[in-house]
């Protein structure tokens, strides 16, 4: 039984030779790796830019931002209490003049 031991020596030196007429062109192949990186990278963002939401999506934001609205019987209590009240009708009516004060 004869086993011979692998030389690494050997192997890196059968490497090095097969891959010495792609080491010319290694600055040619990095420029095109890049350039594809680059026009894939400007791909997704045209994209993502030009995509349109969905109408879930939508809905879900228009729910979200739903307006607030204010009972009438407070709207009515609120009238009632200025009219029974002459100091609320000057408060009311200071405020209208000069809301900033």
């Amino acid at each position: 039984m004869s086993t011979k031991k692998p030389n690494f020596r050997v192997t890196i030196d059968k490497l090095m030779t097969r891959f010495s007429g792609v080491r010319r062109y290694g600055l040619a192949v990095f420029i095109v790796f890049i350039s594809l990186l680059y026009g894939f990278v400007l791909f997704r963002i045209n994209s993502l830019n030009s995509a349109q939401p969905s109408q879930d999506a939508i809905a879900a934001q228009v729910k979200a931002a739903r307006v607030p609205h204010i009972d009438q019987a407070a709207i009515q209590q609120l009238q009632s209490l200025q009219d029974n009240s002459v100091s609320v009708q000057t408060l009311f009516n200071e405020a209208r003049s000069n809301p900033f004060q």
